[in-house]
C-alpha cells in the first residue's frame, strides 16, 4: 500500500530510466548508513526452511532471484541481497565498458505490466565491475551475467565472454552467458547450433575444460520450439550447468500498437511463454540440470506455475518495478504456504509436480 499510493506515484512521473536511476542512488548511497542492511532484511526478507535448496553446491535461502538488467554496475548488490532476495544476478557486464543505446530507451506499459527496453548492456565494463566488486562483503548468492561488447566482432566474441569471466568468476556463485538479448547486434545469432557449439567450447577450452563455477545459458522467447530443444541438448552434450528461460520477446502483438517502440518486451505479457519454455524444458531436460524461470512472475501464483512447470529457481524484474519492494516477500510467503498445504518437506518438491 506505502508503494503503491506514495512512492510508486513518484517514480512513475519520472520516465522509467530516471527513476531507475533515483532508486540506485538511493540504494547505494543507504549501503553507508549502519545497521540499515539489517534493517531491510528484518522488513524485507521471508524466512522458512521449507524454502531452502542446495543447487549444485550453492546454498539458495529462497528460490526466488532478481533478474539481470537491474543491478548493471555490480554496485546495487550489498543492498538489493537483503531485499528478501534468495540471490542477485548482476550485470550484463561486457569487457568493455559501454554506455548503451541512445535515450530514451526504456518504456512503460501499465496496462499490460509490462516494459519495453532497448538498454544495449549499458554498464561500466569487467574492469570497474571487478573493482566494484573487491570492495563489497559477500552476504549471499551472487550471479555473474556476461553479454558480448558491441563493438566486438561476432568472430571475436570468446574472447571478449572471456575476458568478463575471467576478471568476475572469482567473485560469483554462478555465472551466465547472455546470448539472447535482442539489443546488441547480431547476439541472438550465437544461438544457433553451431555458432552456440563453438562458443561453449572456446569458452570451456580458455578455462583449461574446468569452469570454477556454474556456468549457465539465457535463452531467447523467440527460438522456435525445435531451436530450443536442439540448444538444451548442446547444454547437456557439452555439460553447461543450466539454463535461463526466458529473456526479453521481440513480439509486441499483445500490446495492440501498431509501431511499437523498438527493444525487448518484458513482463505480464512474456509469462505464458517463458512458462511454456520452461515445461518444454523440463521434459526435455528430465531433471539433469537446473532451470531458472524468468518472465512475467508478479505473483505468489505465478511463480508457483512457473516452479511446477520445471523451474528450479526463479526470477523477477519488471513484476519488481510495477509491485514494488515487498514483492519478494509476497511471493516467497505464498510459495511458503502452498508447500505447507500440500505437505511437502521442501520447495524442491514443487519443481515439476505439474509436468509429470
Amino acid at each position: 500500500m506505502f508503494y503503491n499510493h506514495l512512492i510508486k506515484p513518484i517514480l512513475f512521473h519520472l520516465d522509467p530510466e530516471s527513476a531507475h536511476h533515483l532508486a540506485a542512488t538511493f540504494l547505494s548511497l543507504s549501503q553507508k548508513i549502519p545497521f540499515f542492511h539489517k534493517t531491510l532484511s528484518s522488513i524485507f526478507a521471508y524466512k522458512s526452511k521449507r524454502l531452502e535448496q542446495t543447487i549444485q553446491g550453492i546454498h539458495f535461502p529462497n528460490p526466488l532471484g532478481l533478474a539481470a538488467g537491474f543491478d548493471k554496475t555490480t554496485e546495487l548488490f550489498p543492498t538489493m541481497i537483503h531485499m528478501g532476495f534468495g540471490f542477485i544476478e548482476v550485470g550484463t557486464i561486457t569487457a568493455k565498458g559501454q554506455p548503451g543505446n541512445d535515450k530514451p530507451r526504456l518504456f512503460r506499459y501499465p496496462k499490460h505490466k509490462a516494459l519495453i527496453n532497448r538498454m544495449g548492456f549499458n554498464n561500466p565494463g569487467a574492469d570497474i565491475a571487478e573493482s566494484n566488486i573487491k570492495k563489497q562483503q559477500k552476504s549471499g548468492v551472487r550471479g555473474i551475467n556476461a553479454g558480448k561488447s558491441k563493438i566486438t566482432e561476432l568472430e571475436n566474441a570468446v574472447g571478449d565472454y572471456v575476458y568478463t569471466l575471467q576478471k568476475l568468476v572469482p567473485y560469483g556463485d554462478y555465472a551466465v552467458i547472455n546470448i539472447s538479448s535482442p539489443n546488441t547486434p547480431g547476439l541472438r545469432s550465437l544461438q544457433t547450433k553451431k555458432t552456440l557449439i563453438d562458443l561453449i567450447e572456446g569458452i570451456q577450452s580458455a578455462f583449461n575444460n574446468k569452469f570454477p563455477i556454474p556456468l549457465y545459458l539465457k535463452f531467447a522467447p523467440d527460438l522456435s520450439e525445435e531451436e530450443l530443444i536442439e540448444n538444451l541438448k548442446v547444454c547437456l552434450d557439452y555439460k553447461i550447468n543450466g539454463v535461463i528461460l526466458t529473456n526479453t520477446t521481440l513480439n509486441k502483438d499483445v500490446l495492440g500498437e501498431k509501431n511499437p517502440e523498438e527493444g525487448g518486451l518484458s513482463g505480464g505479457p512474456l509469462f505464458d511463454r517463458s512458462l511454456h519454455f520452461v515445461s518444454l524444458a523440463y521434459k526435455t531436460l528430465q531433471g539433469k540440470i537446473p532451470i531458472i524461470g524468468v518472465g512475467g512472475i508478479d505473483s505468489g501464483e505465478k511463480a508457483q506455475r512457473m516452479m511446477e512447470a520445471g523451474a528450479n529457481l526463479i526470477q523477477i524484474y519488471t513484476g519488481y518495478i510495477y509491485e514494488g519492494p515487498f514483492l519478494p516477500y509476497q511471493i516467497c510467503s505464498y510459495l511458503d504456504k502452498v508447500v505447507k498445504e500440500k505437505k511437502l518437506n521442501s520447495i524442491s518438491e514443487l519443481v515439476g509436480s505439474g509436468n509429470k
